[in-house]
């Protein structure tokens, strides 16, 4: 692949409107030292603010807090016990959180530290107030910078975690576009280190089990992931209509240098992240429960509109936030489905309500919409 093309093929990170990138160990961190590379990161954020100045969401998802915080406790090289690395990552991300703040008011952005665990991501409740505050966030301007709560893990800190954390943040907040920044510069059908023959992969368009074959083990003395959490990160970006680029991120300004020609490999999804959510909600087997709407909400709703109170008529079933719905016409037919900002109880006490009536009636201060566009699907015409 020419400059020209991979130029072409960094228009997915140019074009992405929500980008997250990820940001090793390796990188962060001197790793004879055991201290912050500071002059790198300066880089790094002055990529962060270009992006924030065209307009893209811009989430970090940031290792280090265990390398950093090892060198002040004076813990020895060599794998940690579970106790010492929750003991590092607690004086280490104070270190890292601090650095990501000073650096980011240069450019005057807030910056906002958010710890999680892949747990919060998979359980419902948990995964949908994380996937708010994340989105509140970004509409206020900031930058959420995110790290695996190490200090609560309740098992070993495993290889890759930060990898797959930041393919599940992706899916979660719907982003166009992933950057897992590593110390290699893509996939390769071998480990290079060990295969100098070995030929370079710059796009992927399909992760068969020939593509996880080549993936080889951890690489690097600092961090936790290897290409094979990288392969497993991309599967889950990729299934959420996510661009995933694993690009070689140790030079200065990594992001400004793969968006001119630095090469990389690009996982290519077959949808967007909207399109892919839709698809999942049309998809659901068995919504938890119906609502009910009246001519004007079938209009609003074939109008690309969102479902609001004033428009429902009925609740049926029992069902929480979060639940897939069906959206019944007057007739009872469905005409649409998607997901509830309500539970049925609160749900049942807005019905036919205006939204600014919904703090009043509900004693706090929810969605405007009972289900908004970007969670509905049409499933006939109307």
């Amino acid at each position: 692949m020419t400059i020209a093309d991979r130029k072409t093929a960094a228009r997915r990170l140019t074009d992405a409107k929500r980008v997250i990138v990820k940001v090793g160990s390796s990188l962060l961190v001197d790793g004879e030292k055991g201290r912050l590379n500071r002059h790198w990161l300066e880089s790094l954020v002055a990529d962060v603010a270009t992006f924030r100045k065209r307009g893209q969401d811009v989430i970090l998802v940031s290792s280090g807090a265990i390398a950093l915080g090892r060198r002040h406790l004076n813990l020895n090289a060599g794998k940690l016990r579970l106790e010492e690395s929750q003991a590092a990552a607690a004086v280490g991300q104070i270190r890292l959180a601090h650095a990501y703040k000073e650096l980011l008011d240069v450019h005057e952005i807030t910056v906002a530290q958010i710890l999680l665990t892949l747990g919060d991501t998979e359980q419902r409740r948990r995964y949908l107030n994380a996937r708010g505050t994340l989105n509140t966030l970004l509409s206020l301007g900031s930058v959420p910078v995110i790290n695996e709560n190490d200090t609560v893990a309740t098992a070993e800190i495993r290889y890759g975690d930060n990898d797959r954390l930041a393919a599940r943040v992706a899916q979660m907040v719907g982003a166009d576009c992933l950057v897992l920044l590593s110390d290699i510069d893509g996939l390769y059908t071998a480990n290079p280190h060990e295969h100098p023959d070995a030929e370079f992969i710059s796009r992927v368009l399909e992760i068969s089990p020939a593509i996880e074959a080549m993936a080889g083990g951890v690489s690097s003395t600092m961090g936790s992931g290897g290409m094979q959490t990288k392969i497993a990160a991309a599967k889950i970006a990729v299934a959420a209509g996510c661009h995933l680029c694993i690009a070689k991120g140790a030079y200065q300004h990594p992001l400004k240098r793969i968006e001119e020609g630095a090469r990389c490999t690009w996982f290519v999804p077959s949808s967007t992240p909207l399109a892919t959510r839709k698809q999942w909600i049309a998809g659901t087997l068995k919504p938890a429960g119906a609502i009910t709407v009246d001519e004007g909400a079938v209009r609003a709703l074939a109008g690309g509109k969102s479902l609001l109170p004033a428009g429902v008529t009925r609740a049926v079933g029992r069902f929480d936030r979060g639940d897939t719905v069906s959206i019944l016409g007057p007739d009872g037919t469905e005409v649409a489905r998607g997901i509830c900002a309500y539970s049925d109880g609160d749900a049942a006490r807005i019905i036919g309500r205006k939204s600014i009536e919904i703090e009043k009636l509900l004693g706090f201060r929810g969605r405007d919409e009972i289900v908004h566009r970007d969670d509905l699907v049409l499933l006939k015409t109307v």
